[in-house]
């Protein structure tokens, strides 16, 4: 029996296995059940083989990366490995294990109930990335099964945090486990006939304008902080056209711009009442920077363009903080390993392969600026993904793990 074989022939022990992670609450923020997922997944990998092993972070590097209320959820990473005797080369595949937090009415009630429906798994982290999780899984267990070892030694991570900001997941484990890749593939960013070479980086940026407190009955005597906001929000639909008016194509023949999306988040402070004049309005900017930008360069023009809006702004004095960063990434898919995982795409859907990059950010930046390896984004993805009814395909699973054994078993690197 052929790893693929296996593969179509027990797609139950695939959606068993996802169902028994969905099902386990990962929410990120603040980072629940942590120990019991990274613990199963110790447990899976030893199954297999994998001589994992589980690194619980410090409560030093917590207290330098988590606010005060989440210090009480502890963060680990997982990493597996296959020796394989006379390989020369070593392909790491890396998921994220943590979900964003649920609302909304969910179409089967509970949203980690991993139900089956007309060939569908419903569920949070079902498409964002428990069921590439899944799918890497039973590729393993279709080459233990068929008794075929692979071409490349396997290194296998799981990791903490993504859906924040990774400080504490792949950005540790880059920096301070002991892994040796010479190519990674990233559990996302490409999926069907997509295999993601690239994705775009975010500058997130928190706005604070300054007022004037003042009895409501007497504004004249305050500065009010929400209208000069108003005004200062105005004034980017300037900048907006700026960027669009900044094209680059993709491999695959895509166009894309850098774009800002405005006010994600806004308050009005303390001391709020409806009888006051507002002395304190802020609101967030989600500058998304592309891949062949430089990430500095967005930053110096975000601030320069904002701080000369609030100068034509009579009275309005502000402050900008960056919030986060995570970073862009791009590489011309010319390297022989882009070509093979190209070809295991090609053979499994039976159509041609393309090169995509990803309007959104994940961890592929790290392996690709840190480790400065070839790197790339596929899984199996899935419908609604952060949304209501998010849903992972069982089809897109099962070919998912396809691709994974048949690029292990057929490239040497």
């Amino acid at each position: 029996m052929t790893p693929a074989e296996f593969i179509d022939r027990h797609p139950q022990e695939l959606i068993g296995r996802l169902q028994q992670l969905v099902r386990i609450s990962t929410v990120n923020p603040p980072g629940e059940n942590y120990p019991a997922v990274t613990g199963k997944l110790v447990a899976e990998l030893a199954d297999l083989g994998m001589a994992p092993k589980r690194y619980t972070l410090s409560q030093k590097e917590l207290k330098a990366a988590l606010p005060p209320e989440q210090l009480g959820f502890p963060r680990y990473n997982v990493l597996g490995r296959w020796r394989v005797p006379g390989a020369r080369k070593t392909v790491h595949f890396n998921a994220h294990y943590d979900v964003v937090p649920v609302s909304g009415h969910w179409r089967h009630g509970d949203p980690f109930s991993a139900t089956v429906d007309a060939g569908w798994i419903y569920g949070r982290g079902t498409a964002d990335m428990k069921g590439s999780i899944a799918s890497l899984l039973m590729a393993i267990r279709a080459l233990r099964v068929s008794g075929v070892t692979p071409k490349m030694n396997l290194e296998v991570s799981f990791t903490a945090d993504e859906e924040t900001d990774s400080v504490l997941g792949t950005g540790w484990l880059v920096k301070n486990a002991p892994i040796k890749p010479d190519y990674a593939i990233v559990m996302e960013g490409g999926e069907k006939n997509a295999v993601c070479c690239g994705h775009n980086g975010t500058a997130w940026f928190e706005v604070i304008v300054h007022g004037r407190a003042a009895h409501g009955s007497l504004p004249e005597q305050g500065i009010n902080a929400l209208e000069k906001m108003a005004a200062l929000v105005r004034s980017l639909e300037d900048y907006k056209k700026v960027l669009a008016r900044r094209t680059w194509r993709t491999p695959d023949g895509r166009t894309m711009r850098p774009t800002i999306n405005v006010g994600g988040v806004f308050h009005c402070g303390e001391g709020a009442k409806i009888n006051t004049v507002p002395a304190h309005a802020s609101f967030t900017i989600d500058r998304r920077v592309l891949a062949i930008e430089d990430h500095a360069a967005a930053e110096r023009e975000v601030r320069q363009f904002l701080t000369a809006a609030a100068r034509k702004i009579p009275q309005c004095r502000i402050t900008i903080k960056k919030i986060s960063e995570n970073f862009s990434c791009f590489s011309e898919p010319r390297h022989p390993f882009f070509a093979a995982m190209a070809g295991c795409v090609t053979r499994v859907r039976r159509q041609p392969a393309v090169f995509s990059v990803s309007t959104g950010f994940n961890d592929m930046h790290f392996f690709s600026h840190y480790l400065k390896i070839p790197t790339l984004g596929y899984g199996p993805g899935g419908d609604d993904t952060h949304a209501v009814d998010e849903r992972a395909k069982v089809k897109e699973l099962l070919a998912s793990a396809r691709i994974y054994a048949d690029l292990l078993t057929g490239f040497a690197g």
